[in-house]
């Protein structure tokens, strides 16, 4: 008999996670819009107010999340994969058309709408990728989500760098990529990312670390080489052709997991059936059917308490829910004003290319994904310590960042890029495992959707609001219709107003710390003791 793989074996459920990493370093094409911006804002002749608004409707997108955070409770993986991936190769597909000049600019409201497409998209994808892969692996919830939050972290540097090395920074052909890149690598992991039982046995998630931990190695490779590129300046077509091809090994570098799986349990089969799918175990002693109905009714007059399974609108009665979300928009909303404005920013200090910025914020938001998933995980297990206590570090440090910033000091963009980058990766890698282990995983799809409305709605207050009224309120106009300000005098403001929101979110932060404090202490005792009966047992 050949080899058999299935979605629900053990190399099925990792060549799954595998396509999820791959979905997720193509999926942070909404942090991109800096890349075109300018040939948008010169393109339709708009003000910087208009232009951040138009950003703003590429956030708004994300509001629509709720829809796919519905759907991730009703429909199979692969068909929400395939909504977002279709959703925004139409998105991304007319902006292409019209910076591409093959279609004259649209009217600007319907402009906004199919920005508004290519935001959404994202969400699809993104719920698809999180939800099932942290139920996959729900006893590695912090590695899980800090590697496929730092793939999306990276796939900004990597549509940059690749665009910058095949392209010379084309916005039209890079808006191509952002088309067509994202579709096909859907499709893909259409084929094999479905929901299947997490591990069971201690030797299982002994395994499941060891394999996130070569992953953790393998995506620092890929960032360390995309830092490397982007430092050393301009290339050749020639190099630039050779750093691309050994990219794309990099980041398939992953499916030797699975092929190494697959391999091992061929062999201890000897040859006949490789890989077989897990069997579901059944508890030793059934509860009497009379008694198990009087245990679920009871349990449903019941009012869940942190830890336990909530409902949307059980989670949303809780002050802890308002606490995080709170805390989550001081954090995101800021990150998100910079992340949008790095252009504009860049050109107010006298910089003529802004790429590196964008680079720059991509790659450190990487580390900040993945560093803080893996550490939090760790000091879980090890003393029981709330996961939103690295929020509350990562939001003083955005502070300081941002009065960097607002110095205007040479080199403070640079500065500000990297510390802005590492804490907008923390707060998104950590804010995903904490509402699941805070509100359960049973609606977690549509839990996570809500906490990710603080994206359209931080980038409307910071962003939308914020940076572009006072950036206009400083500006002069230009021929075109448009408007330009050059100095540090443009943003000052924007970041010290931003710096005091990260304060707050500190305080947020620390509140939920202590709040949560019982919480995580269960989750460290329940590890402990299943530890130990696996010791005993083995």
């Amino acid at each position: 008999m050949g080899v058999k793989l299935s979605p629900a074996s053990p190399a099925g459920k990792w060549l799954g996670l595998v396509t999820a990493v791959w979905v997720q370093a193509i999926s942070g094409n909404n942090y991109t819009f800096s890349n075109y911006s300018a040939a948008i804002k010169t393109l339709m002749g708009l003000t910087q107010l208009q232009l951040n608004s138009l950003s703003v409707a590429k956030d708004v997108g994300k509001a629509f999340g709720i829809f796919a955070g519905v759907a991730s409770d009703r429909l199979p993986t692969p068909v929400i994969l395939l909504i977002g991936s279709v959703e925004g190769f139409v998105g991304y597909g007319v902006q292409w058309l019209v910076v591409s000049g093959r279609i004259q600019p649209l009217p600007y409201w319907a402009m906004c709408i199919f920005l508004c497409m290519g935001g959404n998209s994202t969400t699809w994808m993104n719920t698809a990728v999180l939800v099932t892969c942290i139920r996959n692996f729900r006893k590695n919830r912090g590695p899980v989500s800090g590697i496929l939050k730092g793939y999306v972290g990276l796939s900004t540097a990597i549509f940059t760098d690749v665009c910058s090395a095949l392209f010379a920074d084309d916005p039209a052909k890079f808006l191509m990529m952002l088309t067509v890149v994202p579709l096909v690598v859907c499709l893909s992991a259409m084929l094999f990312l479905r929901e299947i039982p997490p591990s069971q046995t201690a030797a299982e998630d002994g395994e499941e670390t060891k394999f996130f931990g070569i992953i953790n190695v393998i995506a620092v490779v890929i960032a360390i080489y995309l830092l490397a590129f982007d430092v050393t300046g301009a290339h050749g077509r020639l190099f630039s052709q050779f750093f691309t091809a050994i990219l794309l090994i990099l980041l398939a570098s992953p499916l030797l997991i699975p092929i190494h799986l697959l391999t091992k349990n061929f062999a201890r089969s000897g040859g006949e059936s490789a890989d077989v799918e897990p069997s579901a175990t059944e508890p030793l002693l059934a509860a009497a059917p009379e008694k198990k109905a009087e245990a679920v009714a009871a349990e449903e007059k019941r009012r869940p308490v942190m830890g336990e399974e909530h409902t949307i609108s059980e989670a949303m009665k809780t002050a802890d829910f308002w606490i995080l979300f709170g805390s989550f928009l001081c954090g995101v909303g800021t990150g998100l004003s910079v992340i949008n404005n790095l252009g504009q920013m860049g050109l107010a200090l006298g910089y003529t290319d802004v790429s590196i910025f964008v680079s720059l914020t991509s790659i450190w938001g990487f580390f900040g994904r993945i560093l803080s998933g893996s550490v939090s995980e760790y000091f879980i297990k090890r003393a029981g310590t709330p996961r939103p206590i690295w929020n509350a570090a990562s939001q003083i440090l955005m502070a300081a960042g941002y009065v960097v910033l607002a110095t205007a000091m040479p080199g403070s963009l640079y500065v500000g890029s990297v510390v802005v980058g590492i804490c907008y990766g923390v707060r998104l890698a950590v804010t995903v495992p904490t509402a699941s282990e805070l509100f359960g995983l049973k609606y977690f799809g549509l839990i996570y959707n809500i906490l990710i409305l603080n994206l359209p709605l931080g980038s409307f207050l910071f962003s939308g609001l914020l940076a572009g009224l006072l950036y206009d309120a400083q500006a002069t106009s230009t021929a075109g219709g448009g408007n330009t300000c050059i100095g540090a005098h443009c943003y000052r403001l924007v970041f010290v107003v931003m710096a005091v929101a990260c304060i707050v979110g500190f305080g947020l932060d620390v509140l939920l710390s202590i709040r949560t404090k019982p919480v995580y202490a269960k989750i460290y005792v329940s590890r402990r003791c299943k530890k130990a009966s696996s010791n005993i047992v083995q």
